[in-house]
């Protein structure tokens, strides 16, 4: 296990599943302002996962073209495509709480309250881990991770401003 976490951290996958993981969150305190039932937060993440995937392979694929000037061989469209399917994962690990409430395991509120602190909890240790891959002692890391936590953080302030 701890091999499969060294190897993901040394990925580019970190960058892409953390960016579906803050377009996930900023669905969810979206959508909690009028809740859907559990089936269509289901049907919202995972729809959101497949659109953001495919626009980031489209990009890649597109960006790729225009900096080689020609196409993409079948080998690069892999790579782009594993690493779409990464911003996709990001975007829909929520689901699996709406699921829950689906199945009547938890209510639709806690789903929500589990899904949005979850993914600021990704997001803070995502940083605090690549802080500490860096050298940085503890504190420096905690600093990183309050630092980058702030994104998810201010999302979830502002909503609760709004409302």
């Amino acid at each position: 296990m701890r091999r499969f976490i060294e190897d993901h951290l040394a990925s580019g996958e970190v960058a892409r599943v953390l960016y579906g993981a803050i377009i996930a969150l900023a669905l969810i305190v979206a959508l909690e302002d009028h809740p859907p039932t559990a089936g269509e937060a289901i049907g919202a993440l995972l729809g959101t996962a497949v659109a953001v995937g495919l626009a980031e392979l489209y990009a890649e694929l597109v960006a790729a073209e225009a900096r080689t000037r020609q196409p993409i061989h079948l080998e690069r469209i892999k790579t782009f495509a594993a690493d779409a399917a990464a911003v996709a994962f990001g975007a829909a690990v929520p689901a699996v709480y709406f699921i829950l409430a689906a199945a009547g395991a938890i209510h639709l509120h806690t789903a929500f309250q589990i899904a949005k602190w979850s993914g600021l909890g990704l997001i803070c240790a995502y940083g605090f881990v690549g802080a500490r891959l860096t050298g940085a002692g503890p504190v420096r890391a905690i600093g990183q991770t309050l630092v980058v936590g702030a994104i998810g953080m201010g999302l979830i302030v502002l909503k609760s401003l709004t409302h």
